[in-house]
């Protein structure tokens, strides 16, 4: 595209030695400051998108990170730019993981993320993709902790006689899972099998939503997953909570212990979620979609919502995004050497 304006094509080193050599230095040496002024001023803004900006989401619609990317696309939409959800599930978050790694980074592209995507190179998962290097970190949007429920017919109301209950059965009772390489599949075989020394069943599924179905309709029994899925469950009374994983209690539930004052410390998970764009998205564009969501995020409204579903705002800088991933994936594969977990 042609620029629009026309100056003299010496840099702005050019200017300063022809001006330290000439008679007339202070007018030259003016003339060259204002020049690379004029430029730096003329400098034009890298159009955005000709197209909708795609959000994908790795997971089924219902699930926490549709929840929070569907708040998000439609208050970007509402302020001024074209932005929709895409839901890419399977394997884990993988599937969509690796079409936002294949995507033009041309900032047309944005996905959200949860812990699974530093679970997954910590367990030894096969990836397209390389964590955190494919991609360029936005913003780390929210957090919350994760629970332990069974199915309201389980005769147990502590971690303490669910285990006996399994143990008096063992090979009899399982625990859904939003499928292989997931935290909760992580967190649900160390905590069972390898501290509590339980014989229970994985049995996995494509995202949140439909492991929580099949808890509570009684197909499987246990249930390891994030708070704001399962509350609205656990004040209906179709799901009982046992403890939350987390360092202190959830505000809404008080009567529910944590892991460690049931007696099982160091089993700490919690969920959060992130954005990211392809690597390669230019630098202004990065910063671009880092403004818009962190305006949105800082919205009391959205602050408010988020809140009443369970999750904490968080709304960070990028560079504590990044820091926050490398701080995660450095934990999983600790938690990995410990139990030698390895995906099935």
């Amino acid at each position: 595209m042609r620029q629009q304006w026309s100056v003299c094509r010496l840099s702005a080193a050019d200017f300063r030695e022809i001006a330290m050599k000439s008679p007339v230095r202070p007018l030259i040496f003016g003339l060259a400051t204002m020049a690379v002024v004029s430029l730096a001023l003329a400098q034009p803004v890298r159009a955005e998108c000709s197209q909708p900006v795609r959000l994908i989401v790795s997971y089924p619609p219902g699930s926490p990170d549709d929840v929070i990317a569907r708040i998000l696309a439609q208050r970007l939409s509402e302020a001024g730019g074209r932005f929709y959800v895409e839901n890419l599930p399977g394997a884990g978050g993988m599937i969509g993981t690796a079409a936002a790694a294949r995507a033009l980074p041309d900032g047309c592209t944005m996905v959200i993320v949860n812990q699974n995507f530093v679970v997954q190179p910590a367990i030894g998962e096969k990836l397209t993709y390389e964590v955190p290097d494919s991609f360029v970190p936005i913003t780390l949007l929210i957090a919350a902790p994760e629970t332990i429920s069974v199915n309201s017919s389980v005769a147990a109301t502590t971690m303490k006689e669910l285990a006996a209950l399994v143990k008096a059965s063992p090979g009899k009772f399982n625990y859904a899972s939003p499928g292989y390489g997931s935290s909760p599949y992580l967190a649900s075989e160390r905590l069972f099998k390898q501290t509590l020394g339980l014989d229970v069943v994985h049995v996995p599924f494509q995202g949140g939503p439909p492991a929580v179905a099949s808890t509570v309709a009684g197909h499987t029994q246990i249930l390891h997953l994030t708070l704001p899925i399962v509350a609205p469950l656990v004040r209906d009374g179709k799901l009982r909570m046992l403890a939350v994983a987390d360092k202190t209690r959830a505000a809404e539930f008080p009567d529910v212990p944590t892991l460690e004052q049931a007696g099982i410390p160091n089993h700490e998970v919690g969920f959060w979620n992130g954005i990211l764009v392809p690597r390669g998205t230019p630098d202004d564009i990065v910063e671009l979609r880092h403004r818009q969501v962190s305006h949105i995020m800082a919205l009391p409204e959205v602050r408010d919502r988020l809140q009443a579903l369970g999750y904490t705002p968080i709304n960070g800088s990028k560079s504590q995004f990044a820091a926050h991933l490398q701080a995660e994936l450095s934990k999983w594969k600790a938690i990995v050497r410990e139990g030698r977990t390895k995906p099935e």
